[in-house]
């Protein structure tokens, strides 16, 4: 069975001011709030089920949520890279800055080309910024798209033999939380990844070895692929991000978890190994 984790939000009676954490249920924002909810800080939770409720497409929420904050964990769903992501992120700093919520950290695509435009609205707004990069998570194939895959032991994807240096949720939470805590962090942009590259074939086989059963890799076309997206009723759009692993542009590592952290970042070997003794690719 998988365990989850409920964060909550701490009612602020004291008059400090909070940290948003704008998807704060998700896989990087439920580390980054529980990890600020240790150091004793006060959070809110930015979501449509929040109190009060946070929704990127409904600007009329974002006043109440910055209510009482001067920092913000920004996340972007589904993805920085589509169309419309870079206006609303602009606004939305813009709005956080007015407010007096002058501290942004923006979680954003390592090697997206389209990001880096909301990453320039996001600094244009005159605010205190740092930009975390990171790629394909670990934690994709037991949080989300990946995990019925591997449940039902075959992934298959248009990426052929290509490449990435995946790199764990727990890491991006640990270096947001240092650039949302620590003004050293200003004004810099970091690039994530994991200790090495792996293929595709290459994760089946650790996933294969830490669940004790075959988790076979199966290259398709990006035809195939994409009409697989519709028939589930997900954007085709998805199908454009592994552009970026089979040109290779992600296809190196880089240091970003060290440089921040003083420590080498997480190897999926050990993720693996975890994740699969909580049973959740359990059949």
């Amino acid at each position: 069975m998988t365990t989850k984790t409920t964060t909550k939000t701490k009612t602020n009676t004291s008059g400090t001011k909070k940290t948003l954490v704008i998807g704060g249920h998700g896989k990087t924002g439920r580390r980054v709030a529980e990890r600020l909810l240790i150091q004793g800080r006060e959070v809110r939770i930015g979501s449509r089920t929040g109190e009060p409720a946070f929704d990127w497409h409904a600007p009329a929420t974002w006043g109440p949520a910055l209510r009482d904050v001067d920092r913000v964990y920004v996340t972007y769903q589904p993805d920085l890279g589509f169309p419309g992501a870079a206006d609303q992120v602009g606004a939305f700093a813009e709005a956080a800055v007015a407010a007096g919520a002058g501290r942004l950290v923006l979680l954003s695509g390592r090697g997206e080309e389209a990001a880096r435009l909301a990453e320039d609205r996001l600094k244009d707004s005159g605010a205190d910024w740092t930009v975390v990069r990171a790629s394909w998570f670990n934690q994709n194939f037991d949080e989300s798209f990946f995990l019925e895959p591997v449940r039902a032991g075959e992934i298959a994807l248009p990426v052929a033999d290509a490449v990435e240096p995946f790199v764990d949720a727990d890491d991006i939470a640990d270096v947001v939380v240092a650039a949302l805590t620590d003004g050293r962090h200003a004004g810099r942009t970091y690039e994530l990844s994991g200790p090495r590259l792996l293929s595709f074939g290459e994760v089946a086989a650790e996933l294969s070895k830490a669940t004790g059963r075959e988790i076979a890799y199966v290259p398709v076309s990006d035809g195939d692929y994409r009409a697989v997206l519709r028939q589930e009723g997900l954007p085709e759009e998805f199908a454009e991000l592994f552009a970026l692993i089979l040109d290779g542009r992600n296809a190196h590592l880089v240091h970003g978890v060290e440089e921040v952290l003083g420590r080498a970042p997480r190897d999926f070997a050990d993720y693996a190994r975890e994740a699969a003794a909580t049973g959740v690719w359990d059949v």
